[in-house]
C-alpha cells in the first residue's frame, strides 16, 4: 500500500491518504505535475500560501534498479511562473519509496518568521518541530541534524537563499556520505522556504527494497539492466571523469558559455576539462576521489570529490554545468576557483546554473570584472547576508540583468540557460523555448545527438527536441537518472517489464510512451492556464540577432515550427 502525506503548514497538521485511483500509475514528475494541475489555483503567487511544493519518488524508486532513486520536487516556479519539476539524487527518494510514500504534499504557510522541521519515521509517523536556531549555511544545518538524530537519516532542506525566498534557491538533499545534492532549477527552494519548512528528515527504513508483484520478472529485468550499465563504456567514462568529460567537446563545437554567453569558446578550457579535473583529484588524493555514488546502489557512480592541496574536501560533486556557468561563463580557468564557488553556492542553497548566469550578467554590467574571484566571492556572500546587492544576484539572471541594464540575458521563461549556448546547439534552444520547464537541459538535451543531427542546422531540431522531451518525461516519472538512459532507450521493453513486474500491470511500449505524452500535456495545460501559449515559446530576441563566435551562428529555428512541437 502506498500513501500521499499532506503537511499543512498553516494548520500545523499532517494527514495520510491512500493513493487515489487516478494517481495509481503516476510517480515522480508525473504525480507532482498532476497534483499541481489539480490542486494549485491558476494565477496564484508562487511564494504564497496557495502554491504547493511536492516531493515524490519515481515509480521504480526504492528498488534494486540502478539509478532509479531520484526524488522529484514540483511546484509553480517563482522563476518561470509556470509548472516546474526538478529532481535530485541522494537518499530521500529511496527512503520515502520504501516506507510507502508516493508523494509528500506541503501546502499553506507557517506564521511569519517561524521555521519548522518535519520528521518522518519508518512507519510514516510524523512530528513537526519548530526550529529554535539560526541557519547560516546548509553544511552546518545537515551536521546539526545528524548530530540530533543520527547518521542514518535522509535530509531534504533549504539554505539561507531558500529561507530568504530568493528565486535562485534550490532544494537540497543529503547523499549516502552526507554530501549535498540539489533539485536545483526553478527556484523551488524559495517555495519551500516561503512555507516555513526548513527541512524534512526521513528515518532509514532499515529494511529490504520494495516487494514487486512479480518478483522473478522484476529481478530478472533489473539484473539485465544493471549488467548493461556495468558493461557500458559510457559508465566507465563517467566513473573516471564524471559529467566534466564533455567540457572539451562542448567547447570544440562552439557552445561553451563564455563571459556571459558572448562567445562559445574559452581560451582557458584545457584547465577545466574532465581530464584536468581527474588529474587534479588523482594528484591530491583525499577521501572518495571519483567514482562516487549519489544514490545507494547506483552502478554509474559519476560523482567526484574535489580535494584541496591537503586532501580535505572542497566540494562533492563538481559537474559540467557548474564548470560552464561558474567557470568559463564568469571568466575563471581555475578548477580550484570553480570548486570553491560551487561550495559557497551549495552552502547558501543556490542553483549554480542560475547563479553562474546571474554572476556573468553582473560581470557584463561591470559590477565586478570577469575573472575577479574575490569579487565573485563577495557577491555570493552578499546573497548570504541578504543585502540589496545580494537580493539582486540571489533572484537570478533575469532580475540581475533587468536591474543592471544588460541586454544579453541568457534566460527562457525567466530561467537561466544551462551550459549549452542555443545558437550552437539549436536542439537545446528548442527545448529551452518549448519545454514546460523553461530553460532546462534535463528536459531534453540534444548534445548526445550532435553526430546524427547537425547542431547548427535550423531544420530537424523541433522533431529532435520533441523526441527528447518525451524520453526525459518517461525517465522522470520512473525516477531514473538521465545517465541510465542508453540501455533503457535502446530497449524500452526493459522499462515496461520492470513496471509490469513491480505493479502487476499489463503495459506495452506504446502505453509507456503515452504516459510520457500525458505528462507533457498536463504540464502544457498548467502553463496555458497561466497564460503561456505555444506562440510565446521563444528565446530572447538577441539570440536570434547576435552571432556567436566562433561559428557566428544565431538561433534561427522557425517560430511557427516550434509552436507546433506539442502536436504528437
Amino acid at each position: 500500500m502506498e500513501y500521499i502525506l499532506r503537511l499543512d503548514m498553516s494548520k500545523q497538521s499532517v494527514t495520510e491518504e491512500k493513493v487515489p485511483a487516478k494517481y495509481e500509475d503516476k510517480g515522480g514528475r508525473s504525480i507532482t505535475s498532476n497534483l499541481l494541475y489539480d490542486e494549485v489555483p491558476a494565477g496564484c503567487d508562487p511564494l504564497g500560501p496557495n502554491n504547493k511544493i511536492i516531493f515524490a519518488p519515481g515509480l521504480l524508486g526504492g528498488t534494486g534498479a540502478s539509478s532509479s532513486g531520484r526524488l522529484s520536487v514540483g511546484a509553480k516556479s517563482p522563476l518561470t511562473r509556470g509548472i516546474k519539476e526538478a529532481n535530485s539524487g541522494g537518499t530521500a527518494g529511496g527512503y520515502l519509496a520504501r516506507i510507502g510514500v508516493r508523494a509528500l504534499v506541503v501546502e499553506g504557510e507557517a506564521n511569519e518568521g517561524k521555521k519548522y522541521i518535519l520528521h518522518i519515521g519508518e512507519d510514516r509517523k510524523t512530528d513537526l518541530i519548530e526550529v529554535d536556531f539560526e541557519v547560516n549555511g546548509a553544511y552546518e544545518l545537515i551536521n546539526r541534524l545528524c548530530d540530533k538524530w543520527s547518521d542514518k537519516i535522509a535530509v531534504i532542506c533549504v539554505g539561507p537563499a531558500g529561507l530568504n525566498r530568493f528565486r535562485g534557491a534550490s532544494v537540497i538533499m543529503s547523499d549516502p556520505d552526507f554530501e549535498l545534492r540539489f533539485a536545483a532549477r526553478g527556484g523551488l527552494g524559495a517555495v519551500m522556504g516561503a512555507k516555513g519548512l526548513l527541512a524534512v528528515i526521513v528515518d532509514s527504513p532499515g529494511k529490504a527494497q520494495r516487494n514487486p508483484v512479480d518478483k522473478d520478472k522484476f529481478n530478472q529485468t533489473v539484473r539485465k539492466l544493471n549488467k548493461l550499465l556495468i558493461e557500458s563504456p559510457k559508465t566507465k567514462n563517467q566513473q573516471m571523469y564524471g559529467t566534466a568529460s564533455i567540457v572539451s567537446a562542448v567547447n570544440e563545437m562552439g557552445a561553451l558559455p563564455t563571459r556571459n554567453f558572448s562567445t562559445g569558446n574559452f581560451e582557458g578550457v584545457e584547465t577545466l576539462t574532465g581530464e584536468a579535473l581527474h588529474n587534479l583529484i588523482d594528484k591530491r588524493g583525499g577521501k572518495g576521489r571519483y567514482g562516487k555514488r549519489c544514490m545507494s546502489g547506483c552502478i554509474i557512480k559519476c560523482s567526484n570529490v574535489v580535494p584541496d592541496e591537503k586532501g580535505n574536501i572542497i566540494v562533492s560533486t563538481l559537474q559540467y554545468e557548474t564548470i560552464g556557468l561558474l567557470g568559463s561563463n564568469c571568466g575563471f580557468s581555475s578548477l580550484d576557483h570553480v570548486a570553491h564557488l560551487n561550495r559557497l553556492c551549495n552552502d547558501i542553497g543556490l542553483d549554480t546554473i542560475e547563479t553562474g548566469a546571474a554572476l556573468g550578467v553582473a560581470m557584463e554590467a561591470g559590477l565586478v570584472d570577469f575573472g575577479d574571484y574575490d569579487g565573485a566571492i563577495e557577491l555570493l556572500e552578499e546573497v548570504r547576508k541578504g543585502t540589496p546587492t545580494g537580493k539582486i544576484i540571489g533572484n537570478g539572471a533575469l532580475i540581475t540583468g533587468q536591474v543592471l541594464g544588460v541586454r544579453r540575458i541568457p534566460v527562457s521563461k525567466g530561467q537561466a540557460f544551462p551550459s549549452y549556448d542555443p545558437r550552437a546547439l539549436k536542439g537545446n534552444g528548442v527545448t529551452y523555448a518549448t519545454s514546460p520547464m523553461g530553460a532546462d537541459h534535463t528536459a531534453g538535451n540534444a548534445f548526445g545527438d550532435r553526430k546524427t543531427t547537425d547542431p547548427l542546422k535550423k531544420t530537424e531540431q523541433v522533431e529532435l527536441s520533441r523526441k527528447l522531451q518525451l524520453r526525459a518525461a518517461v525517465l522522470d516519472l520512473l525516477g531514473f537518472c538521465i545517465f541510465a538512459r542508453p540501455p533503457l532507450l535502446a530497449d524500452p521493453q526493459l522499462m515496461v517489464d520492470m513496471l509490469n513486474g513491480m505493479y502487476g500491470w499489463d503495459l506495452n511500449e506504446e502505453k509507456l510512451w503515452q504516459m510520457g505524452r500525458d505528462l507533457l500535456e498536463i504540464e502544457w495545460a498548467f502553463n496555458e492556464r497561466e497564460g503561456f501559449t505555444p506562440g510565446q515559446d521563444r528565446l530572447p530576441e538577441i539570440f536570434s540577432m547576435e552571432p556567436l563566435p566562433p561559428t557566428n551562428s544565431v538561433f534561427d529555428v522557425d517560430q511557427k515550427e516550434m509552436a507546433g512541437l506539442r502536436d504528437y
